[in-house]
């Protein structure tokens, strides 16, 4: 994947949907690891993060949306009968929003309300790429079947201006996907993974729903990790357990997930620094060699213009909008 240089931030691959720092290295674990499980606090043992999904929303900023207009309100039973078995469109999210009629708010169909208008939307663009036209041909399919069953009729856009649209996003948001890195090298003896998790913990870290992931967790339930602590999976399921040995971890901050209010950046580099202390590690960048503080500054500087970038476009880090772009 496309990457900048060794003190740049790391940019995502906006084709495969996959980002550079998320591949997992070469690991070489030393054959004896670090005897640390005696004594270590408990009280101090990561928790593990609940995961919890918000409910997402329609917005036109990065959906093709359908109004579905009704001659008289329809009940939640009706509107979930005919929705669409899948919730995609090809690669690409598609939703169906129902207008409560007693609460006036736009939400997903639910059982024993009723509703007086609906609306479908497509995304235009992820990771993955931009809508094409086979993908907008299937999300029109299936909101029309929707829309015949619920008695309406949906006013679709025209395919080449929502590709048009799509792409355009696209372009867009590819240079700006970024994530910023640091790998987390052990100067002597490797750490096991209960001593890893230890001091991790010591900073606030909680597991995270994957093997090999530890999480900082965001001040509000269900928003995305502002810093994830990643280490080899393998060792995370290894017969040894919590003994199993590591030499590397990779601290990273994804850019459009977090808001710039909470000063991410800021975390991630006092984490790290932390972390390196704790771990008697080194901290190092793409190329493995140290970060400098000069390196910092300067991508603290690319941070601030990518903000900008964002904001341009409505899009600003930590909304709904980026968070579901950028993913």
């Amino acid at each position: 994947s496309k990457q900048k240089t060794a003190y740049e931030i790391y940019q995502c691959d906006w084709s495969s949907d996959v980002c550079s720092s998320d591949l997992e290295p070469a690991w070489t674990p030393t054959p004896a690891p670090q005897p640390v499980e005696e004594g270590l606090d408990p009280t101090l043992e990561p928790a593990r993060v609940p995961v919890v999904r918000r409910a997402q929303k329609l917005d036109a900023l990065i959906d093709a949306i359908v109004p579905m207009f009704l001659d008289e309100p329809v009940s939640g039973e009706l509107a979930l009968a005919h929705l669409p078995h899948s919730r995609r469109a090809g690669s690409k999210p598609m939703m169906i929003e129902g207008l409560n009629l007693q609460t006036r708010e736009w939400e997903h169909p639910i059982s024993g309300q009723m509703y007086q208008e609906f609306q479908a939307g497509v995304q235009l663009a992820h990771r993955g790429g931009a809508l094409n036209e086979i993908e907008y041909s299937e999300f029109v399919q299936k909101a029309q079947s929707f829309a015949e069953g619920v008695g309406s009729v949906g006013d679709f856009p025209d395919m080449l201006e929502v590709v048009s649209r799509a792409r355009e996003l696209d372009e867009f948001a590819g240079p700006l996907d970024a994530q910023i890195t640091m790998t987390l090298r052990a100067n002597g003896t490797a750490w096991s993974v209960a001593y890893l998790q230890h001091c991790a913990a010591t900073l606030g870290f909680v597991l995270g729903a994957l093997p090999g992931r530890l999480v900082l967790s965001a001040q509000e339930e269900g928003d995305p990790p502002i810093l994830v602590l990643s280490f080899d999976s393998q060792a995370a399921l290894a017969d040894e357990g919590l003994a199993a040995p590591l030499r590397e971890v990779v601290l990273s901050l994804e850019v459009a997930q977090t808001p710039e209010s909470v000063e991410p950046f800021g975390t991630w580099y006092q984490s790290g620094t932390e972390l390196a202390t704790l771990l008697d590690a080194t901290a190092l960048d793409d190329r493995g060699q140290p970060i400098t503080l000069g390196a910092y500054d300067a991508i603290a500087a690319q941070l601030g213009t990518l903000y900008r970038a964002l904001e341009s476009r409505d899009l600003a880090a930590g909304s709904a909008a980026a968070r579901r772009l950028f993913s």
